[in-house]
């Protein structure tokens, strides 16, 4: 990607978070509202000196419109995690809890038979479950929930909650955890 094919990419998408116009941009930066539309198609080349208007108008730094931004695409492979297993309980972690993401996503499967205990989650955590495969009970504070293979369910995280595997196969849910 040539140079001001970068600045154009990272300068709509920095002006749009901002929610500015245009000529809001263009008069903040000190800039002709016609070169700040050919920047940010990429049919200009901008001089040092009106980036610098730019980046100062837009409060980020230089290296921000002009560095590709990080990709942010992901691909992972059930094959490459190791999962938690804990008595007929199998927990897969997809995505884990970081500073750009607030939850966490993860398989679960639950052989015959199994059943699977959680005291509570961090202060004001939520957890949503949507059952794929087979049919579980889920106890939430003492009271109980039935699901079934395409059942979804959302309840606060913090209490005492438990999985049970109430069919005659394994369970595969879907699990995220938001905090």
């Amino acid at each position: 990607m040539e140079i001001n094919e970068i600045i154009a990419v990272n300068l709509k998408r920095l002006r749009e978070e901002r929610h500015l116009s245009l000529g809001q941009l263009a008069e903040a930066a000190g800039v002709s509202k016609v070169m700040l539309s050919q920047v940010e198609k990429g049919a200009s080349n901008p001089t040092i000196n009106t980036i610098w208007k730019i980046t100062s108008a837009l409060q980020v730094t230089y290296a921000d419109l002009l560095e590709l931004p990080e990709s942010n695409v992901i691909h992972v492979k059930k094959a490459d995690i190791r999962p938690l297993d804990e008595n007929k309980y199998h927990i897969y972690s997809y995505y884990k809890r970081d500073a750009n993401r607030n939850f966490e996503l993860y398989q679960i499967e639950m052989d015959v038979g199994c059943v699977h205990s959680s005291i509570g989650h961090l202060k004001e955590s939520s957890e949503y479950i949507i059952v794929v495969e087979g049919e579980m009970e889920l106890e939430v504070n003492g009271e109980s929930h039935y699901l079934k293979t395409d059942d979804g369910f959302c309840f606060d995280a913090m209490v005492p909650h438990t999985y049970r595997n109430v069919c005659e196969q394994s369970v595969k849910a879907v699990l995220l955890i938001s905090y």
